[in-house]
Formats: structure tokens, C-alpha cells, sequence
């Protein structure tokens, strides 16, 4: 049964913050599950959140919640083993809304790392902000 994959020994990077203020944006936010609180890209192309777990896993299904206006058009998984290269693992589109949407995910590979890949933003700089983000799966054996 797929559960939550993201743990305090999971580390995240985030591509940027906007204005550099972690304190009121930072990544942190994005697992708080807090409805106040957000992680919010700074202006540019591609925007990314990457993952790295303390083992491999399979994931199977990402939710994602978005502030409408802010989200991305196309979203992208890659996945890749602890010292490898990213690779596609899967394509997903959002609705421009503030739900939770939900993404599943078919037949990934076990990987140690996980990118999401926001292109195509909403918005006209290209800011993307996430309310709250959840990797589900499970441990690969």
C-alpha cells in the first residue's frame, strides 16, 4: 500500500525562492501541511523541486496543491539512482486552481532521487507557489 514517502531524513532542494526570503517561502513549507504557509519560486523558466530519499523507492502517486494563477501547465518526474542521472519517469498537466490535485503514476523505476519539473507557469514571470506537496509509494526492495 502506497504511504507518504517524504521523511525528516528526506533532503529537498528547491530551484529558487522569491526574493531569497526562506523564512516566509522557503521549502520547508512545502511538507508543513500547513494551509498558511508556501514555498514560492522566485521569476524564471523552469522552476524544480528535487528530492532525495534515505532509500530507494517506487513512487506512485504525487499530490500537489498549487495557488491559482501560480501553477504550472506542465509538470515533469524524473527520477534517478543515488550517483546517476536524472531521467523522464513521467508527464502530468495541473489545473490552474488553488485543490489538491492528485497525479497517478505508473509503473516507475526505483530511484533514490525525484525531480518535479514546473515548465510552462501560469504565470506571465514564470513564478510558481505550492501550498503543500506529498510523494506517495513505497520502499523499493
Amino acid at each position: 500500500m502506497a504511504s507518504s514517502l517524504v521523511c525528516s531524513d528526506t533532503q529537498s532542494r528547491v530551484s529558487s525562492v522569491l526574493n531569497r526570503d526562506v523564512k516566509q517561502f522557503g521549502k520547508k513549507f512545502l511538507f508543513d501541511s500547513n494551509e498558511e504557509t508556501c514555498w514560492s519560486s522566485d521569476q524564471g523558466e523552469y522552476q524544480w523541486v528535487s528530492l532525495e530519499f534515505p532509500k530507494s523507492v517506487r513512487v506512485s502517486e504525487l499530490k500537489i496543491q498549487f495557488q491559482g494563477g501560480f501553477s504550472a501547465k506542465t509538470c515533469r518526474l524524473e527520477g534517478c539512482p543515488k550517483d546517476g542521472d536524472f531521467g523522464a519517469i513521467s508527464n502530468f498537466y495541473p489545473e490552474d486552481n488553488n485543490s489538491l490535485q492528485s497525479f497517478p503514476i505508473q509503473e516507475a523505476p526505483a530511484v533514490d532521487k525525484v525531480k518535479i519539473m514546473f515548465e510552462n507557469s501560469a504565470d506571465f514571470f514564470g513564478r510558481i507557489i505550492v501550498y503543500s506537496l506529498d510523494v506517495l509509494g513505497e520502499k523499493a526492495s
